[in-house]
């Protein structure tokens, strides 16, 4: 009787609405501080993107479709998958082409856009934001307030408000900054659940290999 009344209970239930590609409201573009995440992650790993020759900074880490709150994911879509010379394309601005074919499976899917397209709009995405070039100049590795990052982009960016960014940490680390802009890639305000800004006084912010 209790396993009949669990069922009855299941079927009435309201069914999750699968995200849809294309329906969303705005964009956030993550950048991610190369050298960090390879003292978190990439070096025990391996990835060709913390090898002593590259040459990464502030990389794309991926552009997301975002909803005013909360973000769609893995939605369908009957694009074709990108082929490995399109996410290799890709790794000059990404790290590696896994990344990107990463970005294009959880977040490009649903952008409502070709891969092609998807992957065309996040390197243009990229480029108009300019990434402060002052973090290239650490000789050593320092801790820093992570407004610090923050206030760089700003500068560097007149146009760019405070509530446009948020600067995000992980395991005591700068981890990535993060910019929200309109389906068209003009700055906006972010969410009230992405603006989350990392507060530390001393996170860790390693300098390039």
């Amino acid at each position: 009787m209790r396993t009949l009344f669990a069922l009855l209970c299941l079927l009435s239930s309201p069914v999750a609405a699968q995200d849809r590609a294309g329906e969303f409201d705005y964009y956030v573009l993550s950048l991610s501080w190369s050298a960090n995440w390879c003292a978190l992650e990439g070096d025990e790993r391996g990835s060709p993107q913390c090898d002593p020759s590259a040459d990464f900074g502030w990389i794309l880490h991926g552009l997301w479709p975002q909803y005013e709150r909360g973000y769609p994911a893995n939605c369908a879509t009957s694009e074709r998958p990108p082929s490995r010379s399109d996410t290799g394309a890709m790794a000059d601005i990404m790290g590696t082409s896994g990344l990107a074919w990463h970005q294009w499976r959880k977040h490009g899917v649903c952008s409502g856009l070709s891969s092609d397209d998807y992957f065309a709009l996040s390197r243009e995405a990229y480029g108009r934001i300019t990434r402060p070039e002052v973090f290239r100049q650490l000789t050593r590795d320092v801790t820093l307030p992570a407004t610090l990052i923050e206030e760089a982009f700003m500068r560097d960016n007149p146009s760019l408000q405070a509530d446009q960014i948020t600067i995000t940490c992980k395991s005591d680390h700068i981890q990535e900054a993060r910019i929200c802009m309109t389906r068209d890639l003009q700055l906006r305000r972010c969410g009230d659940d992405v603006i989350r800004d990392c507060a530390m006084t001393d996170a860790v912010f390693n300098a390039m290999r």
